[in-house]
C-alpha cells in the first residue's frame, strides 16, 4: 500500500541527501515499490517567521500517515524537527527514522553520525512519559535502505495502526 509521508530533516544541510532518498523511488521499475509519496517542499517556508512555519507544517502533515526523520549530523539541533516529529506523533502518523551521515553530498563527502533526535523527546500519554526512543531507526547505507524503504514505512504505519 502506497503511503503519504512527511520528511522531517535539517533543510540547509541535508537537502541534498534528503533528496536522494525522497526521489529514490523514481528509479524503481514499480514506483509504488518504495512505498510513499512525499508530502513536502521546504524552499520558501522559513521567510515567513515561526508561525507561518509552524502552520506550514502543520499543513504538510495533513494526509500523511507516516514521519520519517532523516538524521544528519546536527539534525537533533534543530527546534523544527522536534516539532515535526511532536505533531507527527499527536496525529498518529507511524514514526521512523534513517541515518543518513554516510551519503554524500553535493560536494562528494559524507558526514560524521549525528544524535538521533527521538533520544531527547518523551510524550505524555494517558499519564505515562513515553520515550520516543521506541520508534524503529535505520541506517540507509548499512540497512540498504534503497531496498527496504517501502517496508520500513509500511512497518511504522502498521505499528501506529494506520
Amino acid at each position: 500500500m502506497a503511503r503519504h509521508v512527511f520528511f522531517s530533516f535539517h533543510y540547509e544541510r541535508d537537502i541534498w541527501r534528503a533528496s536522494q532518498i525522497r526521489n529514490s523511488w523514481v528509479t524503481k521499475e514499480d514506483q509504488k515499490a518504495a512505498g510513499f509519496w512525499d508530502a513536502a517542499s521546504w524552499e520558501e517556508v522559513k521567510k515567513k517567521g515561526e508561525i507561518a512555519t509552524k502552520r506550514w507544517i502543520d499543513k504538510q502533515l495533513e494526509g500523511t500517515s507516516v514521519t520519517v526523520v532523516l538524521i544528519g549530523t546536527k539534525t537533533n539541533t534543530r527546534k523544527y524537527v522536534d516539532y515535526e516529529i511532536e505533531q507527527s506523533h499527536k496525529k498518529g502518523n507511524g514514526l521512523l527514522a534513517i541515518y543518513i551521515h554516510q551519503l554524500k553530498n553535493q560536494e562528494k563527502k559524507a558526514e560524521t553520525k549525528g544524535e538521533n533526535p527521538f533520544d531527547s523527546l518523551t510524550a505524555t500519554v494517558d499519564g505515562n512519559k513515553n520515550k520516543f526512543s521506541e520508534y524503529s531507526t535505520y541506517d540507509w547505507v548499512d540497512d540498504d535502505g534503497y531496498k527496504n524503504i517501502g517496508a520500513w514505512i509500511e512497518k511504522a504505519a502498521k505499528k501506529a495502526g494506520r
